[in-house]
């Protein structure tokens, strides 16, 4: 089974459920894909076509970013509470000082070590400050996954989890990012994984093990053991797991008894090569003018934002309720957020203040409205609409990506 599921793989998509798809393109509609739950449902074959694989820094990404640049400048100008002197640089890990590194990584360990500020006994598996932020993410999680807010949810809630680390842990830096297309062809050599004290730590002990629906058996699978997270404990989940070997159940079905295991990975090449590449996020920048298109291809089964979920995959980060109990998880999210900033600054008057899609990751709900809000009062008590967080150089947002 497992030689027959790693070499299907080169001719299968994920799991495809088409939800609320009336606002998209033909071409679109059929890269609507969502995470897989449960192997219940017939797959889709279409031939494997691997996208150009570009080593180094994504020159196409950073250019279509240069090229954007006056437009964001443009609404820096116009706003009253991001200006110049306040706005903070997010930058990708390779490009950040060690120090800096370090710096990241001790806040990151501090909120790990914090203690929970969720009501007590609630969730006996969020004994910290840092789990605070996955319940909340597990909370919602079908409300936030293929749905008109995904975007703009994610980027609150990176944002907050940046201000968690600087207001509750003393970090004076910015939330840092991951570029998949620049370590596209050997991910754990990069610094954000090359398992050094300067790294988010290193891959999974290498074990047997199968391959997943989401792509063949990688490098590691078992737990990592190297660099500042080797020692963390996962207590949360799982809910939907697609590890192999299977994570033991958690006492509770809902994910939020206490569960401790270690960190696990899977990370490797395999769908950093052929589906987050530099020629993959410049493609879904410029071949899609329409929101709904642009975040339907972002978050198909072969889109980027799927690739490098499941690049790291095992547990937690292979189970998409509880992957940000990898701390990984928000340089991740940070790159998307980028790849959608980019995105906008396309054509930011138009591009600014539009959604699509449901509010139900398994259709059935109302379309999503821009005066929808996002409460996540577990770890930010200021409740915003959409409308409010379409902008990175407004409030309650003021920063950008590499350079002013």
């Amino acid at each position: 089974m497992s030689w027959f599921r790693h070499n299907v793989f080169h001719m299968l998509e994920d799991l495809i459920l088409v939800i609320n798809t009336a606002s998209f393109s033909h071409a679109a509609r059929r890269y609507v894909r969502i995470p897989v739950l449960k192997v219940t449902a017939v797959l889709q074959l279409k031939p494997m076509i691997s996208n150009p694989i570009t080593s180094g820094r994504g020159d196409a990404v950073l250019d279509l970013q240069t090229k954007g640049k006056p437009t964001l400048l443009a609404q820096l100008a116009k706003s009253t509470t991001c200006t110049k002197d306040k706005i903070m640089v997010r930058k990708e890990w390779g490009d950040m000082p060690k120090t800096d590194r370090k710096a990241y990584i001790k806040s990151v360990l501090c909120l790990m070590n914090a203690p929970s500020k969720l009501p007590a006994g609630k969730f006996p598996g969020a004994k910290t400050r840092y789990e605070d932020f996955l319940v909340t993410h597990m909370q919602q999680t079908l409300q936030i996954h293929s749905t008109g807010n995904f975007l703009s949810w994610h980027r609150y809630f990176t944002w907050s989890y940046e201000q968690a680390l600087r207001n509750e842990c003393g970090y004076n830096g910015t939330q840092p990012y991951w570029d998949w297309g620049r370590w596209a062809n050997d991910p754990e050599s990069s610094p954000i994984f090359d398992g050094s004290d300067t790294s988010m730590s290193g891959n999974g002990k290498k074990v047997a093990h199968s391959a997943t629906m989401v792509g063949p058996a990688q490098n590691g699978g078992g737990c990592v053991e190297t660099g500042p997270f080797a020692n963390m404990t996962v207590r949360l989940g799982p809910v939907s797991p697609m590890a192999d070997p299977a994570p033991p159940k958690n006492p509770r079905t809902d994910g939020f008894g206490e569960n401790p295991r270690c960190l696990r990975r899977d990370l490797g090449p395999y769908l950093t090569k052929n589906y987050a590449s530099t020629a993959d996020i410049s493609s879904l920048i410029t071949s899609y003018k329409n929101i709904g298109d642009f975040q339907t291809v972002m978050q198909g089964g072969t889109g980027v934002h799927s690739a490098a979920h499941f690049t790291i995959g095992s547990d937690p980060g292979g189970d998409f309720y509880t992957s940000p109990g990898d701390p990984a998880f928000y340089l991740l999210h940070a790159q998307i957020d980028r790849v959608w900033t980019i995105w906008q600054m396309q054509d930011l008057p138009n591009r600014m203040q539009t959604i699509a899609g449901g509010t139900q990751m398994y259709g059935g709900g109302a379309l999503q409205k821009l005066t929808d809000v996002v409460n996540i009062t577990n770890v930010n008590p200021k409740v915003y609409e959409l409308k409010d967080l379409m902008s990175v150089v407004d409030e309650p947002f003021c920063y950008v990506y590499d350079s002013l």
